[in-house]
């Protein structure tokens, strides 16, 4: 078994991070983006660069440590093999290649898996009679094959067979899955394009924006709120439901995201915050009853669902020399959190 007293020396250059978040810690919750305990991350300590998101994984099919160090490998090499569509017949791996390709992590005992195909299956059809080279595979989190079975009949598309299970697993590893539903959209290329493909999906039914490359700033909505849940987000609360104002909104903070966004691209490394532009609405309202918000508008806020805190800026004009400011006194660890 791969215990730290056997691992090979290598194993020196990894940071191992376990169990739940106390004080500065948060920190590194926030950076590595982890949702669930316990979570194992490789990460090679002279870069501070993930290795691998899903250690627990690792450790769990490779206990001998053969494939250390564990690093990433391109999509083509981690699904090649056999896939299968649900009238039996199979075909290659190479078949997606110079196609767009959304990697669908679900399971039929999952109700928002079972309510997410039911739109998938639409936005499938949509895209693909519109012309584009576009596949989704399935990889399968069902407790059995029949279950696997019954549930992948209702699915146009091809998946990966139930019975490979390290190939299953190592799509999982490949992209750090936390929990389900997700959808991976990747590039022709293989590169993903965004994680958040089950957002993307519910909030553009028609499918014009496909392939769905992530935009700087979101307008907050029912079906990408969940996202608050994945580190610190900037919300900027405007005073209106009117489009316009929204839209000033996000033109006043786009080229702050788009800056930090870049900075980060630069480093490999993912940005440090989210930025959203919230209207008024009932989730809004749900929103700041949560997070005990004033009900003043303009408000700038930062928000950080995991660490239970909140940064707040009620001022009568926000400006971009204030929201830049902002966003900087925060990531250099100048601003006090309020609890949320």
């Amino acid at each position: 078994m791969l215990t730290p007293q056997n691992l090979p020396l290598r194993a020196a250059k990894f940071t191992f991070l376990l169990s739940p978040p106390h004080l500065l810690q948060l920190k590194l919750w926030n950076k590595y983006r982890v949702s669930n305990i316990p979570s194992l991350i490789f990460i090679d300590a002279s870069t501070g660069k993930v290795v691998c998101r899903n250690g627990l994984l690792v450790i769990r099919d490779d206990p001998e440590g053969l494939e250390f160090p564990w690093g990433p490998k391109p999509f083509s090499e981690v699904v090649a093999g056999p896939l299968l569509r649900n009238n039996g017949q199979t075909l290659d791996s190479n078949a997606l290649e110079g196609s767009h390709v959304g990697v669908y992590f679900s399971a039929h005992w999952c109700p928002p898996c079972r309510s997410l195909t039911r739109v998938l299956v639409e936005s499938y059809r949509k895209i693909k009679e519109a012309g584009q080279k576009f596949e989704i595979l399935f990889v399968s989190a069902d407790r059995s094959e029949d279950s696997f079975k019954q549930y992948f009949s209702e699915m146009p598309w091809v998946a990966v067979p139930y019975a490979d299970e390290a190939r299953r697993s190592r799509l999982n590893r490949l992209y750090g899955i936390q929990g389900i539903p997700t959808l991976i959209v990747l590039d022709s290329k293989g590169d993903v394009i965004t994680r958040q493909g089950r957002v993307e999906v519910l909030n553009d039914i028609e499918c014009r924006e496909f392939p769905w490359h992530p935009k700087p700033v979101l307008e907050l909505t029912d079906s990408n709120a969940v996202q608050l849940n994945e580190g610190p987000c900037l919300v900027l609360f405007v005073d209106s439901e009117d489009d316009g104002e929204s839209e000033a909104a996000k033109q006043l903070i786009q080229p702050i995201a788009e800056k930090i966004i870049a900075k980060y691209k630069a480093k490999e490394e993912e940005a440090p915050l989210l930025f959203f532009v919230a209207g008024e609405d009932d989730m809004t309202d749900s929103l700041r009853d949560y997070t005990n918000l004033p009900e003043a508008a303009p408000l700038l806020t930062i928000l950080d669902m995991s660490a239970r805190a909140k940064y707040v800026m009620d001022v009568e004009e926000i400006t971009p020399e204030i929201v830049e400011a902002f966003v900087s006194d925060f990531l250099a660890d100048k601003l006090k959190p309020e609890p949320i």
